[in-house]
């Protein structure tokens, strides 16, 4: 207080205030730094511009110009990110009943089993055996804010769960009937339901939806989660099924490479739902997920069907 008191007497025009800084946050380092002498100076354009993070996994795709240099990369990703423990690398595309890809350990330890957490929940996965997109989380919450208290949902192709468990977690009446035809993701979803306590609200079924539906699931939904992309439009008339015969809302999804990508999903949707004894009453929203490759898109279709 003396100190304070000579200041304002030797400065008596002087103002004293107070203010509160910002912490500092050292950011990690960028990529392209830490590689800048370990790359030739042509190729260091052609460094991963996205990672995803799935736990303590990195994923990336390398260019076959960086082939050569992928180790050197992955270890880069490691002292970058700390919480990183392997770097995996894309070896293939997305393919099969299963939707799995190929990967290939390019640093840290050799694994493809992680715990992922999103929005609260955590998720038991293995990406050599069953598909999950760290990239699909905005659409998971999204979907997961429509549903309402007390209504019931059917989740066509659940995967691990990254819909069902969500929705179970913000509700506390909710029924979630989540199916897949991958023995190997239905496993992860089963731990992924005890270990997010949600026993009660998400039933898991291994098998094909459209089978599942037709001899357990028919007219119960309020709510249709059609996350299979490549062959969603082959399930409307399931979907259809699912739906309770008051009506309810079904979340499509498909791949589209045209100029008007949702402009087609809405008509092969509508062509697909008038095939049935249903009715399409109004579209909801029609949104552009994400691209996937040069001018193709994944593109989300909320549907109120009578």
């Amino acid at each position: 207080m003396a100190e304070l008191n000579e200041l304002k007497t030797a400065q008596p025009e002087s103002e004293i205030s107070v203010r509160t800084f910002l912490k500092h946050v050292e950011r990690p380092p960028k990529l392209i730094d830490l590689l800048a002498d370990k790359l030739p100076p042509h190729i260091l354009a052609s460094l991963p511009h996205a990672i995803d993070f799935i736990g303590d996994i990195a994923v990336v795709e390398i260019a076959p110009e960086l082939e050569s240099y992928k180790e050197v990369i992955g270890e880069a990703i490691l002292k970058a990110h700390k919480k990183v423990r392997t770097v995996l690398s894309k070896s293939g595309a997305v393919s099969g009943i299963y939707r799995l890809r190929t990967f290939e350990v390019i640093s840290g330890e050799a694994k493809t089993e992680t715990v992922h957490k999103e929005y609260g929940c955590v998720f038991h996965v293995d990406l050599a055996k069953a598909y999950f997109s760290p990239r699909l989380s905005y659409e998971h919450s999204r979907v997961a804010s429509l549903v309402k208290e007390g209504e019931t949902v059917v989740d066509m192709f659940a995967g691990v769960g990254a819909f069902s468990i969500l929705i179970a977690k913000r509700y506390e009446k909710v029924h979630v009937y989540a199916i897949d035809v991958n023995p190997d993701a239905v496993e992860f979803l089963k731990k992924s339901v005890v270990v997010n306590r949600v026993e009660a609200k998400v039933k898991p079924f291994l098998g094909d939806a459209r089978q599942i539906v037709n001899e357990r699931l028919k007219e119960v939904a309020d709510h249709v989660i059609m996350n299979l992309p490549e062959k969603a439009i082959e399930y409307v008339d399931v979907a259809c099924e699912a739906i309770k015969p008051e009506g309810g809302i079904i979340h499509y999804y498909e791949f589209s490479n045209t100029l008007e990508p949702l402009e087609k999903a809405k008509r092969r949707l509508t062509n697909a739902v008038n095939r049935t004894n249903r009715r399409l009453k109004n579209i909801l929203l029609t949104r552009i997920v994400r691209g996937v490759a040069p001018f193709t898109y994944q593109v989300a279709v909320d549907a109120e069907i009578q």
